[in-house]
C-alpha cells in the first residue's frame, strides 16, 4: 500500500516509509497524540479525527461517540478523549488518551470511515452526556438530515433498562427545525423550567407559497415569539439593520419578539425563567407552576464575564 503523509499515520509506519524522528518532530508534521502523526498541510478537522481513532483501534475497530458524533455533523462538547469501539469480545487498549469501547453496534461506513450510525451514536453518547446535550446533539443530527425525531424516540425505546430512561427523556425532546445548539438550550430552559415549549421553527409564506419569513420560536394564538441572537448577528451592519427591519415587521403584524443572549443562558436563567413568565402571562398565554428541574442543568452564574 502507498504511504500517504495527508492521512493519519503511527510511528513505526513512518519510520518504515524511511520518515526519520527528527522530520517527525519538525513542523512538517504534526503530532496527533496517541502515537499518530500527520502531514502539517492537512486540516485537523472531524474526519482526521476519526481516521485517526480507528487508526489507533486497530483493524477491528470503528469511530463512536464524539468522534463520530463530529464526523456526521452533530454539535457535542470538546473531550480531551479519542473514542472508538471495537465489536464485544474483541480486545480493546486502554491509555490514557484513548476512550476504547466494546460495542454491540454494528458499525456503518461514511466518508471512508468505519463508524457507528447517527442513530446509535446518540444512543452511545447517553453514557457521555447529560440531558441537555444529548437534546443538542439529537437537534443537530436532525438539522443536518442524519435522523429524525421519530426515529430517536423508536431507537431510545429498544435500548437496555440502564440507559433507556435517560435516551427516551432526550430523544423525546428533540425537534426538527433547530438551527444552533443555542436555539435548543433556550428552549430546555423553558421546557425544563415548566414554561410553554412554543412551537418551534414557524415559518411565514406569501401567495406565491414562498418563504418570507420565521422565528425561531413562538405562540401563534398570542403573538408571542422567542429567539435566541448570537454575537455574530450584531458584527455585520448590513445584518444589523435587516434584522430591525425584520422586528418591525413582526410588530407590526402584532407579534412581541422577545431576544434571549448568552448571558440569558449561561449566566442569568433564573431571571431569565422569571422574566418569560412574565411576559407569557402578560400575553395571555397559561402559564401554571413552575418546576425547579431547570436549575440541575442551568445553574445561576452571575459573576461570570
Amino acid at each position: 500500500m502507498n504511504f500517504d503523509p495527508t492521512r493519519p499515520f503511527l510511528w513505526a509506519t513512518g519510520r518504515r516509509h524511511g520518515i526519520s524522528d527528527r522530520r517527525l518532530r519538525s513542523s512538517e508534521f504534526v503530532r496527533l497524540g496517541y502515537g499518530a502523526y500527520l502531514s502539517a498541510e492537512v486540516a485537523l478537522d472531524a474526519l482526521t479525527q476519526a481516521r485517526t481513532a480507528v487508526l489507533v483501534g486497530g483493524a477491528h475497530a470503528f469511530a463512536s461517540r464524539h468522534q463520530a458524533a463530529r464526523l456526521w455533523g452533530g454539535v457535542v462538547p470538546d473531550t480531551d478523549l479519542l473514542h472508538f469501539s471495537v465489536p464485544a469480545g474483541r480486545s480493546r487498549s486502554d491509555r490514557r488518551d484513548v476512550a476504547a469501547h466494546q460495542s454491540r453496534r454494528t458499525p456503518v461506513v461514511f466518508r471512508g470511515v468505519p463508524l457507528t450510525s447517527p442513530t446509535d451514536t446518540f444512543l452511545d453518547l447517553v453514557d457521555d452526556l447529560g440531558l441537555v446535550d444529548l437534546v443538542v446533539l439529537g437537534d443537530s443530527l436532525v438539522r443536518r438530515g442524519r435522523a429524525t425525531p421519530e426515529g430517536l424516540v423508536a431507537a431510545a425505546a429498544a435500548e437496555p433498562v440502564s440507559n433507556r430512561r435517560l435516551a427516551q427523556r432526550a430523544a423525546s425532546l428533540v425537534r426538527a427545525g433547530v438551527d444552533s445548539a443555542m436555539e435548543t438550550r433556550a428552549r430546555l430552559l423553558r421546557v425544563l423550567s415548566g414554561l410553554p415549549e412554543l412551537e418551534t421553527d414557524i415559518r411565514f409564506y406569501d401567495a406565491q407559497g414562498r418563504l418570507t419569513r420565521r422565528l425561531d420560536a413562538g405562540d401563534r394564538a398570542t403573538r408571542t415569539a422567542v429567539e435566541y441572537d448570537g454575537r455574530h448577528h450584531i458584527q455585520r451592519e448590513d445584518q444589523w439593520v435587516a434584522d430591525l427591519g425584520r422586528r418591525e415587521g413582526f410588530e407590526d403584524d402584532g407579534w412581541r419578539l422577545v431576544t434571549l443572549v448568552s448571558p440569558d443562558i449561561y449566566r442569568t436563567p433564573g431571571k431569565t425563567v422569571h422574566r418569560l413568565k412574565r411576559i407569557f402571562r402578560a400575553r395571555g398565554m397559561q402559564v401554571g407552576r413552575l418546576s425547579d428541574e431547570w436549575r440541575r442543568h442551568f445553574p445561576d452564574r452571575p459573576g461570570l464575564p
